[in-house]
């Protein structure tokens, strides 16, 4: 499973380590991600999703139906 959030869209991103000599080495910055399921009343039914803790925050926001309308209108979730 590739870490991607399924409603933000962040994904790994790449920098540096600097020590602290200033020496650079290439290194990677993961997503906070994690495996949720999300039960969805309109539909009467539970949907898996691989989301960051920003992505939970948004659904605690806007509620998982319009979360996920979103996603898909941005292309994130193709469920």
């Amino acid at each position: 499973m590739s870490r991607i959030c399924q409603i933000t869209g962040k994904k790994v991103v790449t920098g540096n380590s600097v020590s602290h000599s200033n020496r650079k080495t290439r290194r990677t910055f993961a997503p906070n991600l994690q495996d949720r399921k999300y039960f969805i009343p309109e539909e009467n039914r539970t949907v898996s999703l691989r989301v960051s803790a920003a992505g939970m925050r948004t659904i605690s926001k806007l509620g998982i139906s319009e979360a996920l309308k979103r996603a898909k209108a941005d292309g994130y979730y193709k469920g």
